[in-house]
């Protein structure tokens, strides 16, 4: 199938080439493989990184056509109905997490085994991720980043007004931060009052309060115990402390508008993924000059993997199988993964790509990425979807009730049984 695409892109390159000496009357290029790609990417710097995909694509000889849907959910959601009623795009994006388990499992897509084995994602690509795109022996998405959802991001020029002048290092360095933030005026954390939003604020302190051994024993092994714990109660305390440093217009936030605080001075700390890195990036600002980044509070706290990867609707159509791999070989060839994660925020997924060019916050990504035993899924590579909805529920709940913080363990025990 490479050899097919490879033969098209030359095709079409050398039907070009005579078009520049060939009389007026010739035969233009026949196009290529058409491709639909379903996607959500619609905030500036996502609609930026998403056109170095469909660059990449058009110049291997493809025709790209984009159709970008606002909220992941929503896109989620067109994407599982038009391919469970028989009208499916050529690729439809979903987050490297158990998301599309079921579309696996009910034999509703395509793989794309000779792309990953001719490039050697075993070797290449992180555990976590290949847990969930590889299954059966068959791999079922390609992956196209690496994200850590859990960074901390604080703003410079707030940090200088409230006097701070040593970046925290410990989850108590960080709330006397916060405390400096918010005597001086400056919203402490700058937070989008979205379910999903916290549940990202309930990971990072599962992970830098909590420690790599809770996080597992709460969210892979689903433990009782490690639930019911005293160091788990302690977590959630450290999450519902979070509140009392958002500002009032937090409810229903965007993530990049949060960002935008940041971005102004408005607002000191932000946790989210390194996505915003991206909204900085389009704003002009660099990473240790006006803004910085935190991917972990100690050295041996978890760096939570996850990403974006793009799924294959079943298809026996000859032509759109051609566009599947080609969009596969694209997507992930070096160049492209490079120029696509310099606006996205994120990594290469590839442990072999070449990141010298990248920011100082990516070079921290990359060196703690090194270490494999600070590898670790985010919440989703371990929960199904539905474990995932119930434990958001909970943590919606606690977030923005006086639930005693006993209730919320005794819930989330029961959100997170099988």
């Amino acid at each position: 199938m490479f050899k097919q695409c490879n033969a098209l892109a030359a095709g079409v390159a050398a039907v070009m080439t005579m078009g520049l000496t060939a009389p007026a009357a010739s035969v233009a290029a026949a196009p290529g493989p058409k491709a639909e790609v379903l996607h959500w990417w619609t905030s500036s710097s996502e609609s930026a990184a998403v056109r170095k995909f469909a660059d990449a694509y058009r110049a291997a000889g493809g025709v790209w056509a984009d159709t970008a849907v606002a909220g992941a959910d929503q896109a989620k959601s067109v994407a599982i109905n038009r391919i469970v009623g028989g009208n499916p795009p050529t690729a439809a994006q979903f987050n490297t997490t158990k998301q599309f388990r079921d579309l696996i499992d009910q034999g509703s897509l395509n793989n794309v085994d000779d792309i990953a084995l001719r490039d050697h994602w075993d070797q290449l690509m992180p555990a976590p991720v290949l847990d969930v795109i590889k299954v059966n022996g068959h791999f079922y998405a390609a992956p196209v980043d690496i994200h850590m959802s859990t960074w901390i991001w604080y703003s410079k020029a707030a940090f200088k007004k409230a006097g701070i002048a040593k970046e925290p290092a410990t989850p108590d360095e960080l709330f006397a931060a916060l405390d400096k933030l918010k005597a001086a005026g400056v919203v402490g954390l700058a937070h989008g009052g979205q379910p999903w939003q916290e549940n990202i604020l309930f990971q990072a302190m599962l992970a830098n309060v909590g420690g790599k051994a809770l996080y597992l024993s709460v969210l892979r092994d689903r433990s009782p115990q490690a639930i019911n714990s005293e160091a788990f109660k302690n977590v959630l305390l450290a999450f519902k402390r979070l509140q009392t440093y958002v500002d009032a217009g937090a409810p229903n936030r965007n993530w990049n508008d949060a960002t935008a605080m940041l971005i102004s001075g408005r607002a000191g700390v932000q946790i989210m993924g390194d996505w915003a890195k991206g909204e900085f990036a389009a704003a002009k600002q660099t990473a240790g000059k006006d803004f910085g980044c935190i991917a972990g509070l100690g050295p041996n706290v978890p760096y939570l993997i996850q990403g974006d990867a793009f799924v294959f609707p079943k298809t026996k159509n000859p032509e759109t199988v051609k566009a599947q791999k080609l969009l596969a070989q694209t997507m992930l060839a070096p160049a492209a993964q490079l120029e696509f994660s310099k606006l996205k925020g994120s990594l290469p997924v590839l442990s072999n790509a070449d990141t010298s060019s990248m920011d100082l916050c990516a070079q921290a990504g990359m060196a703690i990425m090194k270490d494999k035993s600070r590898q670790v899924g985010m919440i989703e590579v371990y929960l199904t979807p539905d474990q995932n909805g119930a434990l958001q529920d909970v943590l919606t709940t606690y977030w923005n009730t006086r639930m005693p913080v006993e209730k919320a363990q005794k819930s989330i025990l029961a959100a997170l049984r099988d």
